[in-house]
C-alpha cells in the first residue's frame, strides 16, 4: 500500500484523477507520462482507457455517502459494473455481485443486494463502494481519503479490510489521506507532497524515523500527542497550485530557506539513501 499524504489543496485527489483520465473540463495534462502494466494512460483513446478503468483500475472515492446513486439499489450498481467490464449477465452476474458484497464482509448480501443506499450506514456503504472496485478483479485501487466521515472504529475496520484485500488478492492499493497515523499503521511506502510536487518519498518506517523535509518535519510535528506540549505551526498559508512561484514552492514557509537559492530554484528529488528520496538543498 503506498500512501500519498498532503495538506487540502495539495493536488493528491488531481494526481489520482489524472491515472484514471476523469479529470474536470477545465483541467489539461500538458505534460509527463502515467505508465500501467507497460501502457502509457495519455496515449490511450477514450474506449481503451474505459476499459482499463474499473477493470484493471478501480477508484473509491472521497465521499461514500454521494457516490452511490440514490435512486438504484445496491445490487443493481454493482450488476451495472459487472456487466459492463466482466461480460457476464443473469445468474452469472447476480452471483459475481454477491461475492464482491460477501468479500467486503457485508451481512445478509442476499437482502443487502435490494436494498437503496439511504438503507446503508456510513460504513456500509464504504464496504459497497469497495466490492465495486473488488467486483472486477482491479489490480489498482485507488482510494482517496477512504475513511472519510467514518467514525474511529468504521475507520479501523475499512483499513483492516483494504490490508486483507491486498493481502488475500495480491491488489496494489495506492491511498490518497492526510491522515498520517492512518499511514505509519497501514502504509508500506509513502510520499508527500506540496503543491502539486512530491517533496519526499520513502519506506513507511524509514520516512517516520528519518524525515528529511521541512515540510513533512512541519506534518509529523503537527500531530497531537500523549505528551503536554503545544502543537508545531507551518507558519504562512500553502500557496495554490496556479501561483507562479519561483523556487521551492515551500520557500516562503521554511524557516531553513536559504537565500538567492531555494527562492529562485527547483530543488529535484534526490536519492539520501538507496530508498529514501527528498527534494531539498539542504541534503
Amino acid at each position: 500500500m503506498h500512501a500519498l499524504v498532503g495538506e487540502s489543496g495539495c493536488g493528491k485527489s488531481m494526481t489520482a484523477m489524472s491515472i484514471i483520465k476523469l479529470l474536470p473540463k477545465t483541467a489539461t495534462i500538458t505534460g509527463g507520462e502515467i505508465f500501467f502494466k507497460d501502457r502509457d494512460m495519455l496515449k490511450l483513446d477514450s474506449k481503451c482507457t474505459r476499459e482499463v478503468r474499473g477493470a484493471h483500475i478501480a477508484l473509491i472515492p472521497q465521499d461514500p455517502m454521494t457516490s452511490l446513486n440514490p435512486l438504484y439499489t445496491v445490487g443493481n450498481q454493482l450488476l451495472e459494473i459487472i456487466k459492463l467490464h466482466q461480460n457476464l449477465r443473469g445468474k452469472d452476474a447476480k452471483k459475481k455481485a454477491l461475492e464482491a458484497l460477501d468479500m467486503v464482509q457485508i451481512p445478509s448480501a442476499k437482502e443487502r443486494f435490494n436494498q437503496y443506499p439511504h438503507e446503508f450506514s456510513g460504513g456500509m456503504k464504504q464496504r459497497a463502494i469497495i466490492a465495486m472496485a473488488l467486483a472486477c478483479n482491479a489490480e489498482l485501487i485507488i482510494a482517496d481519503e477512504p475513511t472519510t466521515a467514518l467514525d474511529v472504529t468504521i475507520q479501523a475496520q475499512i483499513m483492516r479490510l483494504l490490508a486483507d484485500i491486498k493481502k488475500e488478492y495480491n491488489t496494489s492499493i495506492l491511498l490518497i489521506t492526510h491522515d498520517l497515523a492512518l499511514v505509519s499503521e497501514n502504509a508500506d511506502e509513502v510520499s508527500v507532497m506540496y503543491a502539486g510536487r512530491i517533496v519526499e518519498n520513502a519506506p513507511t518506517a524509514e520516512f517516520f524515523d528519518n524525515t528529511n523535509h521541512p515540510y513533512s518535519i512541519g506534518l509529523i510535528k503537527s500531530i497531537p500527542s500523549n505528551k503536554v506540549q503545544k502543537l508545531t505551526v507551518i507558519k504562512g498559508h500553502p500557496p495554490s497550485i496556479m501561483d507562479n512561484i519561483d523556487g521551492c514552492r515551500f520557500h516562503n514557509r521554511c524557516k531553513f530557506c536559504i537565500p538567492n537559492l531555494c527562492d529562485k530554484k527547483i530543488p529535484e528529488l534526490k536519492h539520501l539513501n538507496r530508498t529514501h528520496l527528498s527534494a531539498c538543498f539542504l541534503n
